[in-house]
């Protein structure tokens, strides 16, 4: 197969994967606030991304049984069926109904990111995992700016009933396809294996540090994130505009600052990297402090918007080549799965908080709080640092994996 054929199966798989992700970040708070509801429960809700992280528990399940297509087709399958349900239910007066699905969409989201996962690695020869990743990256972006900022405006216009109604269909046409992709072969590797490695990982040294700055390193960023639409709603800025500023243009700036944060990481290293760029990361949580406490303007609060986009592109460019440096080749996968779930479990178990953080102490105050979170990674650097070994610059992946559609 050439590799073209792959990229355009993992371009369609990665959007689907992050249709979910868009649906509940970005849609479901500003879906809530329009109709009333407390920052609270909007918090509350923000909590059931619980399964992003949480799923390594059932993935040797998705490892071991079934094909992956099969796994992927049926988890966007109940996605249609999750989404939509969701205007069924009261919005202003959130019940089980409307817990229930989003719950749903939120396990078959992670299921699906398990099967696609594991499809995609096997579906790469050696050689074509730059490309592939870099694929996979805008796919998923582009999917965020759809099933985020699309799908909001759609809202504004024809009502958030047809909304979710277009994302179900989109699921459902995406299911059908799935389908289509080409087999791969799976090697079944034995529970006990997968458990082997991964207690002799966690043996090394420092180990415990690398796992709680995990945790810590962008504590800050997730904290501050359900509330920042609600702000913006608060502050009488339109659902016109959170779609086209703050979640479109948005992502567009955090794949600009992803692209920089990944240059400079090549070019000075993961540990300049981490706390240079990360220290900018922080200091757009002060960016929308400061823009809460002016009285929320829009030119404060556009400005805070794009700062934040940006700075988080930057700060994640170097956060996900250290995850990616501290994981053993042999077992890079279901290490790299790992990690990721449980920097996932950050944004699970902040979530819950931010409402009654923002609810006790204003936007400008919470704001300004969530800065602060950023300092204890910071304290755990000298121990992380054994664990990154910096290289020197490599020749750019681009200047030849498409050689591969020779073979």
């Amino acid at each position: 197969m050439s590799t073209r054929r792959k990229l355009w199966w993992i371009a369609l798989l990665y959007f689907a994967e992050g249709m979910p992700m868009g649906i509940v970040v970005d849609n479901l708070p500003v879906y809530l606030r329009a109709h009333g509801v407390s920052l609270a429960a909007i918090g509350v809700f923000s909590s059931l991304t619980l399964p992003w992280t949480l799923k390594p528990l059932w993935a040797p399940l998705v490892d071991r049984f079934g094909d992956r297509r099969h796994w992927i087709a049926a988890a966007l399958a109940l996605m249609a069926a999750a989404t939509g349900a969701i205007p069924l239910a009261d919005p202003a007066t959130p019940g089980i109904l409307l817990l229930g699905a989003v719950l749903l969409l939120t396990f078959a989201g992670a299921t699906q990111d398990i099967a696609i996962d594991a499809y995609t690695i096997g579906l790469l020869a050696p050689g074509e995992e730059g490309i592939g990743n870099g694929v996979r990256v805008s796919a998923y972006r582009a999917a965020l700016v759809a099933s985020g900022g699309g799908l909001l405006l759609l809202a504004g216009r024809a009502g958030w009933p047809l909304a979710f109604e277009v994302a179900a269909l989109i699921f459902a046409v995406l299911a059908v396809l799935a389908l289509r992709a080409p087999p791969v072969t799976v090697v079944r590797r034995p529970t006990a294996a997968w458990m082997r490695a991964f207690v002799g990982w966690l043996a090394r040294p420092g180990a415990s540090a690398v796992l709680v700055f995990i945790v810590l390193y962008k504590l800050a960023d997730v904290s501050m994130g359900p509330m920042v639409k609600p702000f913006w709603l608060d502050s009488g800025l339109t659902v016109d505009e959170i779609a086209l500023v703050s979640t479109t243009a948005g992502v567009t700036l955090t794949v600009i600052g992803a692209l920089a944060g990944g240059a400079f990481t090549s070019r000075y290293g993961i540990f300049r990297g981490l706390w240079m760029l990360g220290l900018l990361q922080a200091a757009s949580n002060l960016g929308y402090a400061g823009a809460a406490a002016a009285g929320g303007g829009r030119a404060a609060i556009y400005a805070a918007s794009m700062f934040e986009s940006f700075t988080g592109g930057l700060g994640t460019a170097p956060f996900l080549a250290f995850l990616m440096h501290v994981c053993d080749r042999e077992q890079a996968a279901t290490q790299y799965a790992l990690l990721s779930a449980l920097f996932g479990l950050t944004r699970s178990l902040s979530a819950p908080f931010s409402g009654f953080g923002a609810a006790h102490f204003g936007y400008a105050g919470y704001f300004a709080l969530t800065g602060a979170l950023a300092l204890p990674a910071y304290a755990l650097l000298p121990w992380i640092r054994p664990w990154i070994h910096d290289l020197a610059p490599h020749r750019s992946i681009a200047n030849g994996p498409l050689d591969s559609e020779k073979t």
